[in-house]
């Protein structure tokens, strides 16, 4: 059944048309979900409009970790049953893996200086999801210092494998350490602490920032294809010509 939706040749052709869907719903979204978050949703009780912070910040973490399971998903297929699409569709989430660890950091940051009084703490989860895009950043470069595009994807993979159990340290640190972050509340076993006024807009947002990614995810894996064909045609043209 994998190997079915495996295929290029029909990942391309679905892709073609899901991509503008994506990236249409994605950024209509993104634009109507922060003007209802900057605009329209109430003052947090105690934090003023710091708080509103969180419709980037939140989503961004979230969705972040999601494109690392991808990765790690996609390395564990290329691993395993050896499909080139599984490695490419790891390949290409790296970048806006890499962007999204990077916001959720940045935002954290300016989040927190009015919040905590300090930019940055040790924290245990500010620290494990620095160790993303650490992880993500080195899978990137771990993968460019090979010539050969099979051992570039096994190392890749194998990294990326290694470094999948950080996931559950920034999802439970905030329960298995005491930290600095609040706890997790936005959704829970038992259902959200936010309130609907705060709520519903987070969720939007957060749905809105997996179109992007999904729409990110496809055109970087399109891309990726289309010079894996253009490299294959063109050492075919090389060994025909020789």
């Amino acid at each position: 059944m994998f190997s079915t939706f495996a295929n290029p040749h029909r990942f391309m052709a679905l892709s073609k048309w899901l991509l503008p869907v994506f990236a249409g719903l994605g950024i209509i979204m993104l634009a109507t979900g922060w003007i209802w978050a900057i605009f329209f949703v109430p003052e947090e009780q105690y934090q003023g409009a710091t708080a509103r912070i969180m419709y980037i910040h939140v989503p961004a973490a979230m969705v972040s970790m999601a494109a690392y399971a991808t990765m790690a998903v996609g390395s564990l297929l290329y691993l395993t049953l050896k499909h080139t699409l599984a490695d490419v569709a790891a390949k290409s989430a790296a970048p806006t893996a890499a962007a999204l660890s990077f916001i959720c950091l940045i935002t954290g940051a300016l989040w927190g200086r009015p919040t905590w009084g300090t930019y940055w703490i040790w924290d245990a989860r500010l620290t494990s999801m620095l160790f993303q895009l650490f992880l993500i950043l080195g899978y990137m470069a771990l993968r460019s210092a090979f010539q050969r595009e099979q051992d570039a994807a096994r190392a890749g993979a194998i990294l990326c494998l290694v470094g999948a159990v950080n996931l559950p340290i920034i999802k439970f640190s905030v329960d298995w350490w005491n930290t600095l972050h609040q706890p997790a509340g936005f959704i829970t076993m038992s259902g959200s602490s936010l309130a609907g006024e705060f709520f519903w807009p987070l969720l939007y947002n957060l749905f809105a920032m997996m179109f992007v990614f999904g729409a990110l995810l496809m055109a970087a894996m399109r891309a990726d294809i289309q010079n894996r064909q253009y490299e294959a045609k063109l050492a075919r043209l090389n060994r025909s010509g020789s």
